[in-house]
């Protein structure tokens, strides 16, 4: 308690009067206080080296692909005590990286004669309501066993994936599957606005036909330019980064299996998105019927 004393009133008198009236050496008040600094500093070590296991959980959890401001937001969502700058610090400090993004590669084959659409859409990636306007692009995945092509369907208003398909081969069959899993699960309203290169496989007559039967709207990229299709090229970017593993898939069933685990489990359900405030395309979707329902009741 005299040590207790004599540090909470040293702002106002000097120490050594006060160590005077309280009867102590000033030489013992300095060794308690010693004391005290090196036990706060050991107890605030073991807060840090246990926040660092925290991060490094959530940062495998993430198939180590966030960075800070996601950890950060995870943490954060389960009442974990920490601040994003120290979250950022201690991730430096212990070399807790998350995965960049690769750079768009093209992959279209728009050397055919069939028919392409405009750019309707025409960059804008930005929807108030789901089911309002898809993006579609197809890439592709190496196995021991030869290409794995993936086609899928996103949603721009959540960056949902509402539709892909898997196939050895790139043809015309694999974008329609995606699209029509797209289409069953949704059952999008006439009028939507469906966006894809100008590839062959979109341009086919079975494709465009199968567009027209469901009222859909074309819209295709200008020849040469990915960023037309940019939010499509984005997701197979962090798909690839976040995915595939430093040794190739040893069959196309074994990639299947690990595409349908990242777009169903992962993806679409738990991913933080930058672009929808860090929660996931369910999530944000989620959000968005509930606030409708509250408008539809506050009419």
């Amino acid at each position: 308690m005299r040590y207790r004393f004599i540090q909470d009133h040293a702002g106002q008198f000097s120490v050594q009067m006060l160590c005077r009236a309280m009867e102590l050496k000033s030489g013992s008040y300095y060794a308690w206080r010693s004391q005290k600094r090196s036990a706060r500093r050991l107890e605030e070590q073991a807060q840090e080296q246990a926040l660092v296991v925290q991060i490094q959980k959530e940062h495998g959890q993430s198939r180590d692909t966030y960075g800070s401001p996601r950890i950060y937001l995870e943490l954060r969502e389960q009442g974990v005590a920490c601040g994003r700058h120290r979250v950022a610090r201690l991730m430096h400090s212990h070399q807790i990286v998350g995965k960049k993004r690769r750079r768009f590669q093209v992959t279209t084959q728009s050397d055919h004669a069939l028919p392409v659409a405009s750019n309707v859409l025409d960059r804008q990636f930005t929807v108030s309501a789901p089911h309002q306007r898809w993006v579609g692009d197809i890439t592709y995945l190496w196995t021991r066993e030869g290409w794995l092509y993936l086609a899928v369907v996103l949603d721009l208003f959540s960056r949902r994936v509402v539709g892909w398909s898997m196939q050895a081969t790139m043809e015309a069959g694999l974008v329609c599957d995606a699209l029509e899993m797209a289409i069953q699960r949704c059952c999008p309203p006439e009028g939507l606005l469906y966006h894809s290169d100008r590839g062959g496989q979109y341009a086919s007559l079975i494709y465009q036909d199968k567009l027209r039967r469901h009222g859909m709207v074309a819209s295709m990229s200008r020849k040469g330019n990915c960023w037309d299709n940019a939010v499509a090229e984005s997701f197979f970017s962090t798909l690839k980064m976040e995915l595939l593993p430093e040794q190739v898939f040893r069959t196309r069933a074994e990639a299947k299996a690990s595409v349908f685990e990242y777009i169903e489990v992962w993806y679409n359900r738990k991913r933080r998105h930058s672009t929808l405030g860090y929660i996931s395309p369910a999530q944000f979707e989620q959000r968005h019927f509930e606030q409708q329902q509250q408008l539809a009741r506050a009419a």
